[in-house]
């Protein structure tokens, strides 16, 4: 598939609100990919397999232990633990963001999902030794902090395990309703959320309410849009979503119809009371379309802008950011770029006592069979593994 990349001008236009399912006709645009890091101590499959258990800090050190920095899992998506600082990988949690471990804790594991990391945790580094203050959910006890590997690279395993210990504590954060209704769940961004590619499934969609059916969990999707299978696993599908074809993060790209990015549609109409009201999580992929049109560091700038603005218009939502999947052409230099920007976007964010946390989306997709012919959307693997990483960060959250 061609694309023009000449260079295209940031244009602020009029805020345009585009309703309906005119999401479903454009292609992403081009970018590239990242072999950035960790999961913010969220239960990833990242770099080197060794991130599972939802574990705090794992993010760290990735397979090869520091030196993976910021490229499979850990280090702050090279910011700080990447290529082969000893003590970088060592930073934990958060993908190593901080690398060196400073405030690892502040994302670590911990907390009633094990992934999740609490808010306050900060001596989590070098080794994955301390453990986060408060894990979400956690009220204190969360393990999280363990961060990875440490100076030594061992495996990235440590504090594979930490994610556990604190799932039931009491008075932490716990996004979703306790009273028995229905989490939700609010999947915000381009074409990719909206499932061209293998719509018939609602792309990660599907896939991602059938773990949760299976495994006793209740959530439902809101938004403006709608698509979809009519049932998934004998009950009705909720098809809302909020997945707009061709968009960007802020600005105006040449697949967007004119509309700027996504930025427009929060609050209204992604959380009006017709959409399904203020979600409880936020599933935020974004930034395909930037990436053949805009610097890296351009996008990250819009990037900040767009999570500010969820946060004010849902303070109380966990909002679950995606370092993006690859493009399956190209060199994918500025995802890449991108991609590692985001832990730090989140670490601060996180250190502030805001609910956010990192998925990792990119590290672990191949773009060589998990997506379709235009080289840019999943196919039904590709989305199936976006849903795994996806259901990895929220699922002990929901209600059942």
């Amino acid at each position: 598939m061609t694309f023009l990349r000449p260079p295209f001008p940031r244009v602020r236009a009029l805020p345009l609100l585009l309703l309906g399912a005119a999401a479903c006709s454009g292609t992403e645009d081009p970018g590239t990919s990242g072999s950035t890091a960790g999961s913010s101590g969220l239960a990833q499959s990242g770099a080197g397999g060794s991130l599972s258990a939802g574990a705090g800090g794992v993010s760290g050190a990735g397979a090869s232990g520091a030196g993976t920095g910021g490229a499979a899992t850990g280090g702050a998506a090279g910011t700080a633990a990447g290529s082969g600082e000893t003590g970088g990988g060592a930073g934990a949690g958060v993908g190593g963001v901080a690398g060196t471990g400073a405030t690892a804790g502040a994302m670590t594991s911990g907390g009633s999902a094990g992934a999740l990391a609490g808010t306050g945790g900060n001596a989590a580094g070098n080794g994955g030794s301390g453990a986060g203050a408060a894990g979400i959910g956690g009220a204190g006890s969360g393990g999280g902090g363990a961060g990875g590997a440490g100076a030594s690279g061992a495996s990235g395993t440590a504090g594979s395990a930490a994610g556990n210990a604190g799932s039931a504590g009491a008075g932490g954060y716990q996004p979703c309703p306790t009273d028995g209704s229905d989490c939700k769940v609010l999947p915000l961004g381009d074409s990719i959320t909206f499932g061209v590619g293998d719509e018939g499934n609602g792309g990660y969609r599907g896939p991602l309410f059938a773990r949760a059916v299976s495994a006793g969990k209740t959530l439902t999707f809101t938004g403006s849009l709608m698509n979809g299978p009519n049932t998934v696993m004998n009950q009705t599908f909720p098809k809302r979503n909020e997945g707009h074809s061709g968009w960007g993060i802020v600005e105006e790209t040449p697949y967007s119809g004119g509309n700027e990015g996504i930025i427009i549609t929060v609050p209204s109409p992604a959380m009006s009371s017709g959409s399904g009201g203020i979600p409880h999580i936020v599933l935020l992929h974004i930034g395909t379309n930037d990436s053949g049109f805009f610097t890296a560091g351009e996008m990250t700038d819009d990037l900040s802008e767009l999570l500010d603005k969820i946060i004010t218009s849902a303070p109380d939502a966990l909002v679950v950011v995606a370092q993006i999947i690859p493009l399956g052409y190209g060199t994918n230099d500025v995802i890449r770029t991108y991609n590692q920007s985001i832990p730090g976007l989140v670490q601060a964010r996180a250190s502030a006592g805001k609910h956010v946390v990192l998925v990792d989306m990119f590290t672990g997709f191949n773009a060589g069979s998990m997506l379709v012919s235009d080289d840019v959307h999943p196919n039904t693997s590709g989305y199936e593994y976006m849903a795994d990483q996806w259901y990895s960060v929220i699922g002990s959250l929901l209600p059942g």
